[in-house]
């Protein structure tokens, strides 16, 4: 329902329940809750931002989650999409995690960096792995994009490409990331590698 929220910071608190949020806009004050990264990246209050929203719908209330990068909630959209897995995990783990480290971790299948994560044991990280992995690497993708000045695997490229489409990411978006990302790396960087380089990119 709400893409992002751009207004007037006007309150934050780090509580025992969450970090939140208070961005003012259009006379109305919405409450929105962080990561523990994202708020500690937040200026002083009183000055205008913008954040990324997510709208969870419960049975017994309404809340937002915020991000400051477009990217983390575009992760968080999918963590959530694991059974088990909640809006207070998924922030965990981003809070824990760059988004570009966490689908490292799952395209290579590394659960024991997961359960670095407060609250993640093994199982836990095994499934958001299993689950995550099959929702990243075979999404229906369009045609792979060419990339003129890529020295990189073709392969590799195909990959990250992939993941990008499955975040949600534009066809334009994706070739000007993936096209600025090849120009900085190495002939033989892998698809993790290449997607870091790539994300970092769409969130400028």
């Amino acid at each position: 329902m709400y893409d992002y929220i751009k207004g007037m910071f006007t309150n934050k608190a780090d509580t025992s329940k969450g970090a939140y949020l208070t961005v003012e806009t259009g006379g109305v004050g919405y409450l929105a809750e962080l990561t523990g990264r994202d708020f500690a990246k937040l200026p002083e209050t009183g000055v205008q931002g913008k954040i990324y929203t997510v709208l969870l719908h419960r049975e017994d209330k309404m809340s937002l989650c915020g991000f400051l990068h477009r990217e983390d909630r575009d992760i968080f959209n999918i963590l959530v999409s694991v059974s088990g897995v909640g809006s207070k995990m998924a922030l965990t783990l981003l809070a824990e995690f760059e988004p570009s480290e966490l689908i490292g971790f799952v395209i290579g299948g590394n659960f024991k960096e997961l359960t670095r994560a407060k609250g993640v044991g093994p199982k836990l990280a095994q499934k958001i792995i299993l689950e995550l992995k099959d929702k990243l690497m075979n999404y229906q993708t369009k045609e792979p994009i060419e990339i003129s000045c890529a020295k990189q695997d073709s392969r590799s490229v195909e990959d990250a490409q992939t993941v990008l489409n499955s975040l949600g990411y534009e066809r334009a978006e994706i070739k000007d990331a993936l096209g600025k990302a090849a120009v900085v790396l190495k002939a033989d960087a892998s698809a993790e590698e290449i997607l870091k380089e790539a994300l970092k990119v769409l969130s400028t």
